[in-house]
């Protein structure tokens, strides 16, 4: 009798992201990617004997910005603690973290697994906690030589994000953790840069698997140390068939706290086994005292959340009911604080806020995607695209010119109105001027006015074609176009 199988997937995630202070999380070394190894580091941050740690006060503003952010409630106490772990990046022998009081607890973000430009298909994700603590250095491994170990990363300020086990695929995951550094980068906690490892997420997984009317649950697999959201998808998708086809050949029983670490094997695009751990008890917690407990006012707590602002998914919404701008549109322009700042400055002074979006969209992305800039080393502001809209707008120019002077704003940085007086670019709306250009095409063309006769309607955009070159470019399609088809109309 063939046995009837289903399952479900069961993930949750801790998301370790670096914060955006200027020193390190409990000394005055700078907090930086990079450089000279082993140069940022200081009796502290190194662990020797004497030194003591000082927690600062932009570390403590940040995790509570972010736990704002996440729909956390923001705890006036909290304490720190020892994990001890013994590894050659971690110069102590124990990191510095938040055992079981951490800083922000019970809070929840809302993740869309619709396609894009579909209709928003939201799943709220629960986050159980988000306690401050300190990274690692950094090992480098030279294959079949030596072993480095670069301490600058050492003591650099984290938060980690615990979420319930509430995603239930892989995309989800995946999903989650892009929303997660799109958030905490669009209120400058971080700058969610995955390359470099400022953001990086450890996946917990399992399977509730049914089998002929019974439940069995495999052994959680966590994937340590993924900074792609590709890699969060394909590991997990991954663990999912791996722990699947364990169970079909082998249905040993675990114990409940039974855990895997993994690691993901990029080449192979396989999970490998690292170690197993039964329970936190390896760590051997214990009470930080070397720094005092975190005690903080609710009038403290209340004027860091203000600095938080509109989040990215409100601007969304706002945007859409403000400015009648698509899904599609406001989910690109509000992919970082500082974009969707710029354009609401273009926005502002303009009576054709969609019209501002389109050139943001098309044109001024399009620069900063090809040069590699941002928006700050253009050479002109939202007040010069809101100034060339409204010229559009007024038809002192045609489209075509608005593409030329946009041209020269990015070579000279000028007002488009200065381009279009220096250009003498001014469109012709003069319904006179226009049909005496009209008048004297026809004239020139009798060739075309026959094939018109004939039945050759082509000829029409060819006659528009000819007045508009006529008049250099300067004449108002809009009503070149009409004027050309009432005289026609009339032979």
């Amino acid at each position: 009798m063939s046995s009837e199988l289903s399952y479900e997937v069961i993930i949750g995630c801790e998301i370790h992201c670096q914060l955006l202070t200027k020193t390190k999380a409990f000394c005055s070394c700078e907090n930086r990617y990079g450089g000279m190894p082993n140069t940022r580091v200081c009796p502290a941050c190194l662990g020797l004997p004497g030194a003591l740690p000082v927690i600062g006060d932009e570390y403590v503003k940040l995790g509570i910005k972010a736990g704002f952010a996440l729909g956390c409630t923001v705890n006036e106490f909290s304490k720190f603690d020892r994990k001890h772990y013994f590894y050659p990046d971690l110069v102590k022998g124990y990191q510095i973290t938040q055992f079981d009081k951490p800083i922000c607890e019970n809070g929840k973000v809302e993740i869309n697994m619709a396609a894009p430009n579909e209709p928003p298909q939201m799943r709220t994700i629960r986050i159980e906690r988000i306690h401050l603590e300190e990274d690692a250095g950094k090992s480098l491994h030279i294959e079949g030589a030596h072993s480095y170990v670069d301490y600058n990363r050492c003591g650099v300020p984290l938060i980690e994000i615990v979420s319930k086990p509430d995603m239930k695929s892989p995309e989800e995951a995946a999903q989650y953790m892009q929303t997660i550094r799109e958030i905490l980068k669009f209120i400058g906690v971080t700058d969610g840069n995955l390359e470099e490892g400022a953001m990086r997420c450890d996946a917990n997984i399992n399977l509730k698997v049914f089998e002929n009317g019974k439940e069995y649950r495999t052994p959680i697999s966590e994937i340590k140390n993924m900074n792609s959201f590709r890699t969060v998808r394909d590991a997990c998708a991954y663990e999912v068939q791996r722990q699947l086809e364990e169970f079909k050949t082998d249905r040993q029983e675990y114990s409940a706290d039974f855990k895997r670490t993994m690691g993901w094997d990029e080449p192979s695009g396989k999970t490998v086994i690292q170690r197993t751990k039964n329970s936190a008890l390896d760590y051997r917690f214990m009470r930080e005292p070397d720094i005092p407990s975190l005690m903080l006012s609710r009038e403290y707590i209340d004027s860091v959340c203000k600095t938080v602002g509109e989040l990215p998914a409100a601007k969304r919404e706002r945007f859409k009911k403000e400015y009648g701008l698509s899904q599609f549109d406001v989910e690109t322009l509000t992919t970082e604080r500082s974009l969707a700042e710029w354009f609401e400055a273009a926005a502002a002074q303009t009576k054709d806020p969609k019209k501002v979006a389109n050139w943001v969209l098309a044109e001024v992305l399009a620069v900063l995607n090809e040069r590699h800039i941002g928006l700050e080393q253009l050479p002109f502001g939202p007040g010069h695209i809101a100034e060339l809209v409204n010229e559009l707008d007024a038809q002192t120019i045609t489209s075509k010119q608005a593409k030329d002077v946009f041209v020269e704003m990015l070579e000279s940085g000028e007002h488009p109105q200065q381009i279009i007086k220096n250009r003498g670019l001014t469109q012709v709306s003069d319904a006179g001027a226009i049909e005496k250009l009209v008048d004297e095409v026809f004239a020139a063309n009798p060739q075309a006015i026959a094939d018109w006769k004939k039945g050759k309607t082509n000829v029409a955009g060819w006659l528009m074609g000819q007045v508009m070159k006529k008049s250099q470019g300067k004449a108002n399609p809009n009503q070149t176009t009409e004027l050309v088809r009432k005289k026609l109309a009339a032979l």
